[in-house]
């Protein structure tokens, strides 16, 4: 039963994250089942918010809060939270990290706007940090530099998501770039619902894009020799995201064609790099 729970979660990752599903793969199979279980609570969760009708979306969610309970407990009740648990036996991964992922999609449920970047940064940290600093506890570490790694590399990847969907979020009505730098470049709620590119629309996702640069540079800085191996996996997440985020760039930053993505051939080129490399150096 347990094989397929783990089964189920990879299953679940492959599916919705291949970006996460390829960086896994560089993994020994008992770290990559436990980071597919991670994954597929934070999506199962994730789901519960955008999936369904949203009068029912608080309850799915809280109803997951407390299935996350029962896990840490030792009495899951579902497949993702069952292979979670035999995670928990090996990795001490923070219910704190995971209940903050919680935190954050309730966040999604009640708003649609960020008045300033402290506010997104905020959701950020819940959203994505937070998974970060459990998947350290799977992943191994020795320098305490690399909790910070983890929360500066979540933001990055965050801030690279809300660029790269910027088109699919309007698509919902929801605006996550801060209402104070569409304010500074003279951009309106409506332009960026209604997909008006023009020069100060340029420069909004170019000013955004620079702040997404300085995450994952921040990130680079906090990650120690000693930890370098172990956090393969999230490095080749780094790179992945990195090169969408130079993607945008390269596309002079317009955001509302079609959604910039790595081919499968990048990815597993990308994550060969990080996996043969220090092996063949």
């Amino acid at each position: 039963m347990l094989a397929n729970d783990f089964r189920f979660c990879r299953d679940v990752t492959r599916r919705a994250a291949t970006n996460f599903y390829y960086a896994f793969r560089v993994l020994p199979p008992e770290r990559r089942d436990a980071l597919y279980a991670v994954y597929a609570f934070c999506r199962a969760v994730d789901d519960a918010a955008d999936e369904t009708e949203p009068s029912e979306a608080p309850g799915l969610v809280a109803g997951w809060r407390e299935e996350l309970e029962r896990c840490y407990r030792g009495m899951p009740l579902h497949p993702v939270t069952a292979a979670l648990a035999a995670a928990l036996e090996r990795y001490p991964i923070p219910f704190a990290a995971l209940s903050a992922v919680v935190d954050g999609v309730e966040m999604d449920l009640g708003r649609r706007r960020y008045s300033t970047f402290p506010e997104l940064e905020t959701y950020c940290r819940h959203v994505a940090s937070a998974v970060g600093l459990a998947a350290i506890e799977i992943f191994g570490y020795r320098n305490p530099a690399t909790r910070q790694y983890a929360d500066r590399l979540g933001i990055a990847l965050q801030l690279t998501n809300i660029l790269r969907d910027v088109r699919e979020d309007a698509a919902r009505d929801r605006i996550y770039l801060p209402a104070e730098d569409l304010e500074r470049f003279g951009v309106t709620d409506a332009d960026i619902l209604r997909g008006v590119f023009n020069r100060r629309v340029r420069d909004l996702i170019a000013w955004e894009t620079d702040r997404a640069r300085a995450y994952y540079d921040e990130a680079r800085r906090f990650l120690s020799a000693e930890d370098a191996w172990s956090l393969r996996a999230a490095e080749v997440m780094r790179r992945t995201y990195g090169e969408i985020l130079e993607r945008i760039v390269a596309a002079d930053y317009f955001v509302f064609g079609d959604r910039i993505a790595l081919s499968k051939a990048r990815k597993l080129r990308l994550a060969a790099s990080l996996w043969l490399g220090p092996r063949f150096a």
